[in-house]
This record gives C-alpha cells, structure tokens and sequence, in this order.
C-alpha cells in the first residue's frame, strides 16, 4: 500500500533534513521579499492614503488602470520597453553562448582561464561605477569621442541625442554580463559526450561542423530554457540603470514602464497608479512567459514544465 504525501513528506524530511534546514533561508526570503508583498498590489485598485492604511482606503475599480491607458505617454512607454528589450534579446542574449562556443575551441588552458577570468570581472562593479564609467567615457572630451576625432570623424554629443541611448545601453550590458552569463553555457558543454566529437572527427567533421551538428545541440535545451525565461522578461527592464544614465532629454528613447512607475510612486507618491502600472506590466510579462512556454514545448520540445 503505497504511503501517503504525508508520510513520505516526514520520512524525507528525517533522511534530508540538513538539505531541507538549508532551504530554509531560501524559502523565507521568496516568502517575505516576493510573495508577502503581493498582498499590498490591491492598492491598484483603491485610492490608497498612508492615513487609512490598505483596508480602509476606498476602492475604485479599474480607475487607475484606465488612467494608464490613456496617458500620453502610454505608447511611448510600452514601446521603449519592447524596443529596449528586443535590443538585449538580439544582441545581448547570445553575446554569452557566442564566447563559451569561443573559449570551447580555446586548446590552451591558461589563455582560456586568463579570457575567462576577465570577461567575468565587470559583473562584479557596482552598476553605479559602470554608468559613471559609461558618463565619463562618452562626454564631449572623454575617450569614446576622442577616438572618433582621432579617425577623422565629429564629436557626438551621447547623452543629449536620444537615439544614442539604447546602443549604449545594450553595449554597456553586454560589456557586463557577456563573462558571467558564459558560465552556464561553459558548463553545460562540460556534460557533452567526447564520443560525440570522436564520431565527427571519423566522419571527416571540422571545427565549425563539429559546433554546428554536436555542440549547439548539446547546449539547445538549456539555451532554450533560458531563452523563454529572457522572453518572460520582455516588460521589465530595469530601472536603476536607466534612472542612473538618463536624463530628460533621453526621455523619448528611455523612459521605459519601470522608471514611470518610479518616478509616479517614490517621487510623486501616488501609490494606487503606481501600482496599477506595476500590475499591468506584471500580467503581461506572465501571458509572454506561458506562450514563449508552449512555443517553444511545441517547436523545440523543451520548456519549463
């Protein structure tokens, strides 16, 4: 007679308790940070007042939804988020596959640990330190424009001219993350079998045959993982970042939903729109997440669950 979910769940627990005693601080953050503060998103449909608290503002329905909509800033919002995103998933997203698919080629130990050790370095900079560097680099007499004078071209004003902002955002991103984001790619080539490149080595494969029939398909379901995980993104670009590069002369190109909402809630206070905003882009990022899930379960056969 098979045990119930009880039984085996206290049985487990006995033989693994130092794992489950481990989970413990893991669970408490998602708990407290992550799922605790879903309760306070009812405030997008109340007028919310510190005074009355969460329970005693009134409600009103969908009306702050409806204000979003027909803001006027509503199309150019939601573009420059989309727009922003495509240009990370475009270039920024196999910027990373592309160097372990690189470094897997490497036959030198010591050049690969010496590439890897610094392409994973700039993860570690604080973000503010990146965007001073990035400020400081890209002004009218900082390096990037001497360069440009140097090879006969004009100085560019970066952060003045608005369509500069997302290729300095993307380029900047990838700058940071290409090292750190290699190392799941790296490992998941360490599990490809070397009897594979054996057989395609017999059957008279080179280099770039080898990557394109053992290698890629090696690492097809972890990149596809990551990639759906990338796509449920989409609406959630970051605003620290942004809030630290631009200015308001950059807001046609980089005012995306996130900083909106933190300029509406931190610096405005009106919470209750705010929040609204934050639930809209919420619901849209998790239907892009379940349809990226079942494309890429019907197309590739892998998926989440």
């Amino acid at each position: 007679m098979q045990a119930s979910l009880g039984t085996r769940l206290r049985r487990d627990m006995k033989r693994n308790g130092i794992l489950y005693l481990l989970a413990v601080p893991m669970v408490l953050f998602y708990i407290i940070f992550c799922y605790g503060p879903i309760y306070g998103q009812i405030i997008a449909f109340k007028d919310f007042s510190p005074a009355k608290g969460i329970l005693g503002s009134p409600w009103v329905g969908l009306k702050h939804f409806e204000a979003f909509f027909k803001a006027r800033t509503f199309s150019q919002l939601i573009t420059n988020t989309v727009m922003i995103s495509l240009y990370q998933i475009v270039f920024a997203f196999p910027a990373p596959i592309l160097l372990a698919l690189l470094l897997n080629e490497v036959r030198s130990s010591a050049f690969k640990r010496t590439v890897q050790t610094i392409s994973y370095m700039p993860h570690f900079i604080s973000l503010v330190v990146v965007c001073g560097m990035t400020l400081e680099f890209t002004k009218s007499d900082g390096v990037v424009n001497s360069v440009i004078t140097a090879l006969g071209g004009h100085r560019i004003s970066f952060f003045t001219d608005a369509s500069w902002f997302r290729p300095i955002y993307t380029i900047t991103d990838i700058w940071q993350g290409i090292g750190w984001g290699s190392i799941i790619y790296i490992a998941a080539l360490s599990g490809i079998d070397p009897q594979l490149y054996e057989a395609a080595t017999m059957d008279g494969a080179g280099r770039f045959r080898k990557m394109l029939h053992v290698t890629l398909p090696g690492i097809s379901g972890m990149i596809a993982v990551l990639f759906i995980l990338r796509i449920g993104q989409v609406m959630s670009v970051g605003f620290e970042k942004i809030i630290l590069l631009y200015n308001p002369m950059l807001y046609d190109t980089a005012d995306v939903i996130s900083t909106y909402v933190y300029r509406k809630g931190l610096m405005e206070f009106n919470y209750s729109y705010s929040s609204a905003v934050n639930v809209f882009n919420s619901v849209i990022n998790f239907t892009i997440l379940l349809l990226a899930n079942a494309f890429s379960r019907r197309v590739t056969g892998n998926s989440l669950w």
